[in-house]
């Protein structure tokens, strides 16, 4: 469920300035929106960006079709309040703006060196180190209640991170924060790839920014670097053959067609935002939390040797915890029979009987891979 804070504050934060007349409230939201700004960069936001909840009329269509390809796969959440999701301005009806803001995790080392060390797992950056949903949240409820005593007026605000139903990555670039590429990720000329995305909506009238337009011209690195050509064209995604798809969210068996192509690559995939020119602009993160807690590439061996509590014990304060055990294992187990490693074949036999059907099917198929 959505995070949410809706309250008003009878703090004065828009006072007018003193002269010959009183501002404009033009003026007043103009100013008003100049100090939140400040205010994001000394919470830690690498930029904040305006729109208005009508600005991505096109979304709806868009997301219907999306659906109705199936294209989502075992994502039934994404028909789930559809109607929220594909409007914007039908999720809070009295909201006037949406107030976007980027945090950054810009990795410190190389995320696809890990792909020729088969005997080790891949970890999507994001997830390597703490929880995102719980950092940029308490940060953007910090940044909402300095907003509301700034204020002053009665506002309210709702606080959204990726688990509701708001379309971020629209929004993102109507607020010219940035623009989805032909991997369907918000990118930025200033800021790169790496960043999250957070969404305060609001009652307030601030003043919105100009969209962010396409520059990818004819770029193709994304695309090319897929290792499962989930992009059936430019700036389309057929979630069913993406590995951050197939690693998170797919429950039960992989299609075998697609394990040989998952290497070594056990949760989330970096390969069409590592290979992204743009990233030559991405600024550092300052938030050390998000740097990797552990080994940025931990030994398959030792993951598929984790039982529950070992798995929650290890993964604890991490987004990888959302998968479970039995998920991780299932992934881990398809490394190793990608892995063309004979000595991590032991591993694998001691899951054949697992009592999860789809841990014991990917370690009989990790096994004959390797025998």
């Amino acid at each position: 469920m959505p995070s949410s804070i809706s309250e008003a504050s009878a703090a004065g934060g828009l006072c007018p300035p003193t002269g010959p007349g009183p501002a404009s409230p033009q003026d007043i939201w103009i100013n008003a929106k100049s100090r939140l700004a400040a205010q994001a960069r000394a919470e830690g936001f690498a930029q904040m960006r305006i729109t208005t909840p009508d600005a991505v009329p096109e979304a709806a269509g868009r997301l219907a079709a999306y659906l109705a390809k199936g294209r989502h796969g075992q994502m039934d959440w994404m028909a789930e309040r559809i109607n929220w999701r594909g409007d914007p301005a039908a999720l809070w009806a009295e909201a006037r703006s949406v107030i976007m803001l980027a945090e950054m995790y810009t990795p410190e080392h190389d995320p696809l060196a890990v792909l020729a060390q088969p005997e080790r797992g891949a970890i999507s950056v994001y997830a390597q180190g703490a929880d995102y949903h719980d950092l940029v949240k308490k940060r953007l409820k910090r940044l909402g209640r300095w907003f509301l005593e700034d204020a002053g007026r009665g506002e309210q605000i709702k606080v959204f991170v990726d688990t509701a139903p708001v379309m971020e990555k629209p929004l993102a670039q109507a607020a010219g924060l940035g623009w989805q590429g032909k991997h369907t990720n918000v990118l930025s000329r200033e800021l790169g790839l790496w960043f999250f995305l957070g969404a305060i909506f609001t009652t307030a009238p601030l003043p919105p920014d100009a969209p962010e337009t396409d520059h990818c011209g004819r770029c193709t690195a994304c695309l090319d670097a897929c290792p499962t050509r989930a992009f059936p064209a430019p700036f389309q995604l057929d979630a069913r053959r993406c590995i951050s798809y197939l690693t998170i969210e797919h429950r039960g068996p992989v299609d075998p067609e697609l394990r040989g192509l998952m290497g070594n690559r056990i949760y989330g995939c970096d390969d069409c935002l590592a290979v992204c020119p743009w990233n030559k602009f991405a600024q550092a993160a300052t938030e050390m939390r998000y740097r990797p807690r552990e080994a940025e590439a931990p030994p398959l061996a030792e993951l598929a040797a984790l039982d529950d509590a070992g798995f929650r014990a290890r993964f604890a304060g991490s987004p990888i915890k959302r998968i479970g055990r039995d998920r991780m294992v299932r992934n881990v187990l398809y490394a190793i029979g990608n892995s063309g490693m004979p000595h991590l074949r032991a591993a694998a036999q001691r899951l054949v009987d697992d009592p999860d059907p789809g841990v014991a099917d990917a370690a009989r198929w990790a096994a004959a891979r390797l025998g």
